[in-house]
């Protein structure tokens, strides 16, 4: 992992966005700062979202005459796997350089641990037990999804155990608390 991609991955999970764009931004405004090479779904007059690539950000709103408000975002880390230097938006690119088709959790969570960001894991929904573990991070809200086990679905895309499958933000601390009481 090239030290570039792994600052910009330290990054998100530090600060809950994407170069400073984050879930509370518009769309016009996460265009400012990502460009405008994305592909838009509009579900309904309610629902939208704009995939970069490597971060999908979503947006939901009361009805059509109403502003987008942001719902949630999204780095499906595991399409890297694929090798499609396309999925790669040129603007991290150019910020952030190569980057490499697998993450591997226990050097981002080391990298973590020596800027002061920790990682907790919290307990994982029954149905993604024991193939995924996920780790939160209280100050960010960023939840990441890490490979735990091999199984049938376990290790899609080609990733090992150990490799970072996706990042989404925001997991609410009642969320936390919820599968704490629930499952843990």
């Amino acid at each position: 992992m090239t030290p570039h991609s792994l600052t910009f991955y330290m990054d998100v999970v530090t600060t809950g966005t994407v170069l400073g764009a984050g879930t509370a931004d518009s769309p016009d405004d996460v265009t400012k700062v990502l460009g405008s090479g994305f592909a838009e779904n509009t579900f309904s007059d309610h629902s939208m979202s704009r995939d970069y690539g490597l971060a999908e950000f979503y947006w939901d709103r009361a009805s059509a005459d109403h502003p987008w408000s942001g719902h949630h975002l999204t780095l499906p880390v595991h399409r890297l796997a694929y090798r499609d230097r396309t999925l790669v938006n040129d603007v991290l690119r150019a910020r952030y350089g190569r980057f490499t088709p697998r993450l591997r959790f226990g050097k981002l969570q080391r990298l973590l641990l020596r800027r002061g960001v920790p990682l907790l894991e919290i307990p994982e929904i029954p149905a993604n037990a024991p193939y995924f573990r996920t780790f939160w991070q209280p100050d960010s809200l960023v939840a990441v999804s890490v490979i735990g086990t091999y199984g049938e679905y376990s290790t899609p895309d080609n990733l090992r155990v150990g490799d970072v499958y996706s990042m989404h933000t925001p997991m609410a601390a009642t969320e936390v608390d919820w599968r704490r009481a629930l499952l843990g």
